[in-house]
């Protein structure tokens, strides 16, 4: 999995009416954006109705109100029996008027957005900035309007698409229903891949639009390549200064904020710079000998607590294997113990190439230092983008010990090291529960491998996991999906899609629904080629069906039959009872490969359509309100 990971959950109080009986032309974002944080805050020390009491109360109340009432609910607090006791006394805050604060929204698919929005929203309370921070499919448009200070942090996937949690933000700003924008001021920092031909389009597409609706823009659009840092870093101080800049609020008033509880601490292992150490308990293939694929089972534990929930990933830091290293310094024709000092860091070459730099993804920052060293014509061509495909052919099939051996130039061992990109953590989607398997993680991963006529090629990622020996060690991380969450209601049904390692999550989930005693359905749809090669974890999902966990299972194998039949095929073919059991509350989840999500969506649409008089448009409505309840959930990659 290389491509994650709110969802919104259902309202806990009523089972929701069936879709076909919602308004759908104006699909009602805000309150699925409001519902979002009272079950996680609210329902825990409530009953029920004292929950559903308290969010119909604070349902519309704006910033200021919410501060007066924390306070109003703090002095109620202390004047109770026992109240005077309390561990945390009220403190004194500022309250900041309505409309004066910065709003930031991300869209992300893979954490790196989240991340930066994440780290923008710190360093504006450190700097005394009011702000708040919101996912993309949990911003309520509706007050788009009104808002004064806008920053948006986003991402562009594939072939210049949004995130799936930023869809209907961006299809709502690109389109008609667009307000006019004359007294919001903003900024934008997108985030991209520089060897697609799309780089960083949906922020781009963003920032021109809010200009043209009559927005200010503050501070020019930041677009970062796979080496983030180096864009977002200045870009987040100079979007800093500006917010101190455009907010001018009124007198603070002080109002009372008390602390109910202490925060929790932030476990190592929760970020990708603190990586826990995960020892390897199992590592085996899953797959039959004959399988065209390799498909392995790998079982870790740690020595830390740790925490995770079905759906989210657990990110990889990779180590490329030595014999690629001395492949590397070999075609360079450098020194691996020469040391190096990269951002103030100095290593040994070998150590850079080892453990610190990207080896098996070409970037194109790469291939225009290649082609500026070598003079080549043809790869100068190539990347003034006169066959946007023909480059995007070269980025997925070479690595950069190819490039190094196609366009030899001389290097030394600091141009080197300033050429190549920092290597990224890759994340795998968890195919395990923690209520059925405690203090351990479970992965279910294909590893990359391919011969090229200069030799064997490998995964950077996938090659540490598939060669990891028992009882080994792994940095590893957890990544959370909230996107890709199960239902709170334990009575909704659950449609999963998924194809090859794709059905990770799957496994996750029927784990912690069958560990919980949960009473809603669950529905498998899978495929993959070969029945007896490739049905990953078969005799599993065979004991859940025998033992009623598991009420339906449909299957899809490309490869046993003349006439090929794709999962996306079996949602057509089972439309009619699909729509059916969405229409009685079913929750659906997609999983797999970008291209196998598109045509499981495109199937989904076709079939609701079928059951809606053949109104396509109808469809994509359909599918966009499954979505911003959180009841359609995809995880592609």
């Amino acid at each position: 999995m290389t491509g994650r990971h709110e969802d919104v959950p259902s309202d806990p109080f009523r089972r929701a009416p069936p879709l076909s009986s919602l308004h759908l032309r104006t699909p009602r974002l805000a309150p699925a954006g409001r519902r979002m944080s009272v079950p996680a805050v609210l329902v825990p020390p409530l009953a029920d109705d004292q929950a559903a009491l308290l969010a119909r109360l604070t349902e519309d109340l704006d910033t200021e109100r919410l501060w007066w009432l924390s306070g109003y609910m703090a002095g109620l607090a202390r004047a109770r029996p026992g109240g005077a006791q309390a561990t945390v006394a009220p403190v004194p805050a500022a309250v900041p008027g309505p409309l004066e604060r910065l709003t930031i929204v991300y869209g992300s698919q893979t954490g790196n957005a989240k991340r930066l929005a994440e780290r923008l929203t710190a360093q504006a309370a450190e700097q005394g900035v009011p702000a708040r921070l919101l996912r993309a499919d949990a911003y309520p448009l509706r007050e788009l309007k009104t808002e004064r200070l806008l920053y948006l942090v986003i991402s562009t996937q594939g072939d210049g698409d949004p995130p799936d949690d930023s869809r209907d933000l961006v299809d709502f700003l690109l389109g008609a229903r667009a307000p006019a924008l004359k007294g919001l001021a903003y900024a934008v920092l997108s985030l991209g891949d520089s060897s697609y031909p799309q780089f960083c389009a949906i922020g781009r597409r963003l920032d021109e639009r809010l200009q043209s609706l009559g927005a200010q823009r503050l501070l020019a659009r930041g677009d970062a390549d796979v080496d983030i840092d180096t864009v977002a870093a200045p870009w987040l101080a100079q979007a800093l200064t500006a917010a101190r800049g455009t907010l001018k609020p009124a007198a603070p008033r002080l109002g009372t904020v008390t602390a109910l509880r202490s925060s929790a601490p932030v476990p190592a292992g929760d970020h990708r710079e603190h990586p826990l150490h995960a020892r390897v308990l199992a590592n085996q293939r899953i797959t039959g000998r004959a399988a065209a694929a390799e498909v392995r089972h790998l079982e870790l534990a740690f020595d830390e607590e740790a925490h995770y929930a079905p759906g989210d990933a657990l990110g990889v830091w990779p180590r490329h294997p030595p014999q690629l290293v001395d492949a590397v310094l070999a075609a360079a024709r450098l020194d691996g113990d020469s040391e190096v000092t990269r951002r103030g860091q100095t290593l040994p070459l070998r150590a850079w190439l080892g453990e610190r730099l990207e080896l098996t993804r070409l970037a194109r920052p790469f291939l225009e230092t290649l082609a500026q060293r070598s003079g080549d014509a043809d790869l100068q061509t190539l990347l003034a983008d006169a066959d946007p495909a023909a480059l995007g052919r070269l980025v997925e099939q070479r690595q950069v010990l190819d490039a190094l051996q196609e366009w030899p130039v001389p290097w030394t061992a600091e141009t080197l090291v300033a050429a190549l990109r920092p290597l990224a953590p890759r994340l795998y989607s968890i195919a395990s529960s923690q209520r059925e398997v405690e203090g351990e993680v479970h992965l279910a991963l294909a590893p990359v491998h391919h011969r090229n006529t200069r030799g064997e090629r490998w995964g950077a990622a996938s090659h540490t996991l598939a060669h990891a020996a028992e009882g080994g060690r792994l940095r590893v991380f957890f990544e959370p999906n909230e996107r890709f969450r199960l239902p709170a209601d334990a009575a909704r049904d659950v449609i999963m899609i998924g194809a090859g390692t794709g059905i990770a999550p799957f496994r996750a989930f029927l784990q912690e629904r069958t560990a919980a005693g949960t009473s809603g359905r669950h529905w498998l749809l899978f495929g993959n080629r070969q029945f007896r090669e490739d049905f990953l974890y078969q005799r599993e999902w065979q004991e859940a069906q025998r033992r009623g966990r598991l009420q339906r299972i449909d299957l899809a194998f490309s490869r046993d039959r003349a006439a090929k039949v794709y999962v996306q095929d079996r949602v057509r073919e089972r439309g009619r009872e699909l729509f059916a059991w969405i229409e009685g509350g079913a929750y659906v989840y997609v999983c797999g490969s970008t291209r196998m999500g598109d045509a499981v969506h495109q199937a989904l649409l076709d079939a609701v359509a079928a059951q809606r008089g053949g109104d396509a448009e109808a469809a994509r409505e359909y599918l966009q309100a499954l979505r911003v309840q959180g009841r359609y959930a995809r995880d592609v990659y």
